[in-house]
């Protein structure tokens, strides 16, 4: 109980001001106008707190009475303000489920599942059979030297491929590789035969873009290093690889040729993939497509890696990924490979 009742202004205000504030909260219809009107009436600059400051001007006496009246109106105030958020928050969440309700009867969206590179897919492929057969993957440096781009391979100084439209020059005498035959002179100065290698990598030429060349294609070389090995375990060897990367029987053949770092050297040609040997304008009617370079390593090469080429032999072998994968899955330009054109990735990205 008050000890003594208070002015009649002052009770009359505080029923004004309890009444205005409520009338005015049952107007709020989001909850940044509920925390104005919070600020505006319980903070601490907030109309309550004045009329709260107003209770020293009053007589001793009505204080109490003043001080239970602003009290109550605090308690009102705050019990209307947590009804009222509670209200604003139900509603937001409601709206909020509206709008992220998902209609089950919907047909489903499909998603998009990415794969491999055809060409990250083909060297991995390639790869995987190669260990199957005993070799070993080698890598090195795509920024070579002169040595071991040209030199250590039997590639004198006046080779058609050392000539400036082939390849590119950097500063210093360095260079970027033509092949990834420089793995194999890397490796074999720091590995002492025999050995079985695969050097799969990006190489570069200044060739102009067509639907056959690329300035920067993708190769895989091999190299074996033992006694006693001849054309017949090369010849096995890339038989056995060609038909398990084109998944089917295959006739071999290996025609004389020429490179410098290997002698003898021989082309291979597979029967051809669309017409099996009997001729097609693909075969240009010859029943045959070329498909690789190889040979017995060069002594040359042997020797200037310090290996003795009278106790020991070696053959060599190079094919480019981008020219397999067109075999494999009839791509008739190899810029495809480099476009990111997703229709054609998502055609042949799953292959087997």
């Amino acid at each position: 109980m008050a000890d003594g009742p208070m002015t009649e202004p002052f009770a009359v205000g505080i029923e004004r001001l309890r009444t205005e504030a409520l009338a005015a909260l049952g107007s709020i219809g989001d909850t940044t106008a509920l925390e104005a009107w919070r600020i505006h009436y319980l903070g601490k600059g907030g109309l309550v707190t004045e009329e709260l400051k107003r209770i020293g001007g009053l007589p001793p006496a009505e204080r109490p009475a003043a001080g239970q009246v602003i009290n109550d109106l605090k308690r009102v105030l705050n019990e209307a303000l947590d009804v009222a958020r509670a209200t604003l928050e139900a509603a937001a969440q409601e709206v909020a489920a509206a709008r992220e309700a998902v209609d089950v009867t919907l047909p489903g969206r499909g998603v998009d599942i990415g794969v491999a590179h055809p060409l990250s897919e083909a060297m991995a492929r390639i790869e995987a059979i190669f260990v199957e057969l005993g070799f070993t993957v080698a890598s090195g440096p795509e920024i070579e030297d002169e040595f071991h781009n040209f030199e250590a391979l039997n590639i004198p100084a006046h080779h058609p491929a050392r000539a400036m439209h082939d390849t590119f020059y950097l500063d210093s005498g360095r260079l970027l590789r033509t092949h990834t035959s420089t793995v194999q002179i890397r490796y074999m100065e720091h590995h002492k035969p025999p050995f079985r290698i695969i050097a799969p990598g990006r190489v570069y030429r200044s060739d102009a873009p067509d639907p056959t060349h690329s300035p920067v294609f993708h190769q895989i070389e091999g190299l074996a290093v033992g006694p006693e090995l001849t054309m017949g375990h090369l010849k096995s060897v890339l038989k056995t690889f060609l038909q398990a990367f084109f998944e089917r029987q295959l006739a071999l053949r290996l025609r004389p040729s020429y490179f410098p770092f290997t002698e003898p050297s021989a082309e291979v040609d597979i029967s051809c993939l669309l017409c099996g040997g009997s001729g097609c304008r693909v075969c240009k009617n010859t029943g045959w497509i070329e498909v690789l370079g190889c040979g017995l390593v060069h002594p040359a090469v042997l020797a200037r890696v310090g290996i003795d080429a009278e106790a020991l032999g070696g053959f060599a072998f190079g094919m480019g990924v981008e020219r397999l994968v067109m075999l494999r899955d009839g791509v008739p330009d190899v810029r495809l490979f480099y476009e990111n054109d997703l229709r054609f990735l998502k055609g042949i990205g799953t292959c087997a």
